[in-house]
């Protein structure tokens, strides 16, 4: 159990473990072959998702487990994802697409923040699950999120809310009550909208531009492909010793450049793009002008050129043991025998180029998926990137001749993005955009419409919500509908109130004012006692109210003549009453002093001072905006620019 209690890892890494949900510990060899046996299949399964993906840093990768305390044998992975969070939703798609396929399979999946499943659904939780009552009880199984109930009586299943389960238990009881650990449906709801469009979402992730890039780059990219990745890391994280390599290129010399479409995806080619960079007078790199139609690819080119350079040049700083052949593994046979079953390779002849680069992807996804992550393959894409140069040979004419057949490069327009598109998405992800999703920009009428057709009732309805809302020692909760239910007021609850704060007479009086040696005459005394508690609590609950008004009225005396009584708005009507009179009333007398102080508009003084806060932020996120975006409240944009 210690060992899944959010173990400490990287703070950009996903991980996620694998367990049979059904185990048996009597034979620990058996066990240990089936889940190799799984691993193959899960492998050969999921290699068509996985050959061509480009990681942000580290790939998928699964490895078995021994048992080890309350954890048993289990297959499992870390995956750091970087900048780069599709990475961590594209793994929790992977896990559900291999527990819906392989049945007997249960999948635990956190990060540093804990379970990020449940925090996606954060609206739509039951209030007893919190990161401390979530412990060993969200799995992924069938291809669904489960989530282990909340035990209130005996007989029920689950765990009370203090209990933290074994994952051995809890597995039985997923097992054997899956249905009863089914999440609710808007719970599953918000996690299928998170993973909307996988796997077709994979390639929308890239993004194809021209690069003039040196030939050796062009080589490279186009055997390994996942090679961008570090290299465009490495030059987004250079430092001076690092650029020190690159005053001289020796392994990609920039005499020799042509034209290549190079796949990145959309959170690389964003990293590359933004990074502004002056390349050094020695290294060899010019660029033209600006206005020049290929500008950018000469500098994107230049870009990776000095990544690919920085990772050359620091090959030589690891071990330079050969790297096993993928061969020896006894897992390989199995895995190619899966991927041949499963088409993998297109009826490709056996020794064809395209066989060989299929053959070469699987190798290189077999040897980062399989081996643990301290596996020295994907920790020095230097030796990679030699290897791959001394391994194939390439005629630089060759590669000038398919310039003229690259295919056109993506619009990168996704980079720009509208102050009103932004919102939308933000409204989206916080739970509070239009429900189907396919909200668009309205035209500019519309919108002035919509401003000017805009009711500030909708802001004073949602502040009483808030403040009729119960919320919990924990502090102040959002209502969940904003059809919250009416504040009720209950006199007798007041007066009772009151009594407890002020005092009656019956609470002045001591202990030994109730005895009474004359014990005989309790009984003739009853009728009586109660016929008058019943009228000394109505005349004490009266005067106490009377007393109350007294004080309150004597307060607002006493704040009208300060700033704070001039800073609230009064209602128009009785106001103006009041200006009329004010020169009569100033020679009425005390008793006619009551009568200037008029009620407060309590909607137009909260409207006005929520405004005014609005406005003081110019712009820029403050307390009110957030608390009437929590709300589900839009306030339009100021339009006065004086």
């Amino acid at each position: 159990m210690d060992a899944l209690q959010r173990p400490s890892i990287p703070e950009d890494a996903v991980q996620y473990h694998l367990f049979l949900v059904y185990l048996d510990s009597s034979d620990a060899e058996a066990h240990e072959r089936f889940l190799q046996q799984i691993l193959q299949n899960i492998l050969a399964e999921i290699a068509p998702l996985l050959v061509q993906y480009i990681w942000q840093h580290l790939p998928f990768n699964l490895r078995y487990h021994p048992e080890k305390g309350d954890v048993p044998a289990h297959l499992g992975g870390v995956t750091e994802f970087g900048d780069n969070v599709e990475d961590e939703w594209f793994i929790v798609y992977l896990l559900k697409h291999i527990t819906r396929t392989f049945s007997d399979i249960a999948a635990v999946v956190y990060d540093n923040d804990g379970q990020f499943l449940l925090i996606e659904a954060a609206e739509h939780l039951p209030k007893w699950l919190d990161p401390d009552s979530s412990e060993n009880r969200v799995f992924l199984y069938q291809g669904e999120l489960h989530i282990l109930p909340n035990c209130t009586r005996s007989g029920e299943v689950g765990w009370p809310r203090d209990s933290v389960p074994t994952v051995e238990r809890a597995l039985e009881v997923l097992h054997s009550h899956t249905e009863s650990c089914l999440a609710k449906q808007p719970i599953c709801v918000a996690l299928a909208k998170r993973l909307d469009g996988y796997p077709d979402k994979i390639q929308q992730n890239f993004h194809r531009a021209h690069c003039y890039v040196p030939a050796g780059i062009a080589l490279v990219l186009s055997r390994r492909p996942d090679l961008i990745a570090p290299a465009v890391s490495a030059f987004y994280l250079r430092d001076p010793v690092d650029l020190q390599a690159c005053r001289t290129f020796h392994t990609f010399p920039p005499d020799a450049r042509v034209m290549a479409s190079i796949k990145f995806t959309r959170c690389l080619y964003a990293q590359l793009q933004q990074q502004s960079f002056v390349p050094d007078r020695r290294s060899g790199f010019t660029l033209p002008v600006r206005s020049h139609p290929q500008y950018r690819a000469h500098e994107l080119g230049m870009k990776l050129a000095h990544g690919f350079e920085i990772l050359c040049s620091k090959s030589g700083q690891s071990s330079s043991e050969k790297e096993a052949s993928v061969s020896s593994n006894p897992l390989w046979r199995g895995f190619l025998d899966s991927l041949k079953k499963n088409g993998y390779f297109k009826g490709e002849l056996e020794g064809s180029v395209r066989y060989k680069d299929l053959m070469s992807s699987a190798e290189s996804f077999f040897r980062q998926s399989v081996t643990s992550t301290h596996c020295p393959a994907i920790q020095n894409p230097g030796q990679e990137m030699l290897k791959v140069l001394e391994d194939t040979s390439y005629s630089l004419e060759d590669l000038k001749n398919q310039e003229a057949h690259l295919p056109p490069e993506d619009s990168d327009a996704w980079l720009d993005i509208s102050p009103r598109e932004l919102e939308r998405l933000l409204e989206e992800r916080g739970g509070r955009g239009v429900s189907d999703g396919t909200r668009k920009t309205a035209p500019d009428e519309e919108v002035q419409e919509e401003e000017a057709g805009y009711s500030l009732i909708a802001v004073t309805q949602g502040m009483k919500n808030f403040i009729n809302a119960m919320s919990s020692h924990e502090g102040a909760e959002i209502p969940r509908s904003c059809l919250a239910e009416p504040f009720s007021f209950d006199p007798d609850a007041v007066t009772s109130a009151l009594d407890g704060l002020l005092g009656s007479k019956d609470d002045e009086l001591d202990s030994d004012d109730f005895e009474d040696d004359d014990e005989e005459d309790d009984s003739d005394v009853d009728e009586d006692e109660e016929v008058q508690n019943g009228e000394s609590q109505e005349q004490a609950g009266a005067e106490a109210l009377d007393n109350l008004r007294k004080y309150m009225d004597e307060m607002d005396q006493e704040l009208q003549s300060t700033n704070i009584g001039r800073s609230f708005t009064q209602n128009n009507r009785t106001s103006n009453t009041a200006d009329a009179s004010k020169s009569s009333l100033a020679d009425a007398g005390s008793e006619l002093v009551e009568e200037e102080i008029q009620p407060l508009d309590v909607d137009l003084n909260l409207v006005s001072n929520l405004l005014e806060s609005l406005a003081s932020q110019a712009g820029l996120a403050g307390p009110a905006s957030n608390l009437l975006q929590s709300l589900g409240i839009h306030i339009p944009p100021d339009a006065d620019q004086s």
